[in-house]
């Protein structure tokens, strides 16, 4: 396969990902979602983050849970990593390519994300 068709192929799939991670967010009822374009910044860690919180412990950890049903029951794949389960004030869930952080709100305001990586291209989603 060549260059350009493993790109376009890599950019699909993302795009994918991404949407069904954004879809078993909001099946939780998870707030303030945002995703966060990383890939034209230099040493980024991943392309993509994918950030919400969740209403309490219980919501956040049901939220991180189902995202990772949903991806393994549509894709297959399983999240190469997931850590913060325990506390549940901020749990990571890592895909590679993107990583999703589901967070408490006051954990959230207190890291500020959003503000540290702010030369990416953000696209918020409407809570349902």
């Amino acid at each position: 396969m060549n260059k350009k068709l493993t790109l376009k192929k890599s950019l699909a799939d993302s795009s994918n990902l991404n949407a069904l991670i954004i879809d078993a967010i909001q099946d939780i009822k998870g707030k303030n979602i945002i995703q966060l374009d990383l890939r034209s910044l230099e040493d980024a860690p991943a392309d993509y983050f994918i950030i919400c919180e969740g209403d309490s412990s219980t919501q956040v950890k049901a939220i991180s849970e189902n995202i990772g049903k949903k991806i393994k029951d549509k894709t297959g794949q399983k999240p190469y990593h997931t850590e913060g389960m325990e506390g549940a004030k901020w749990i990571l869930v890592d895909f590679f390519d993107t990583v999703v952080h589901v967070f408490y709100p006051e954990t959230r305001s207190f890291y500020e994300i959003e503000e540290l990586w702010g030369d990416a291209k953000i696209t918020q989603y409407e809570n349902i």
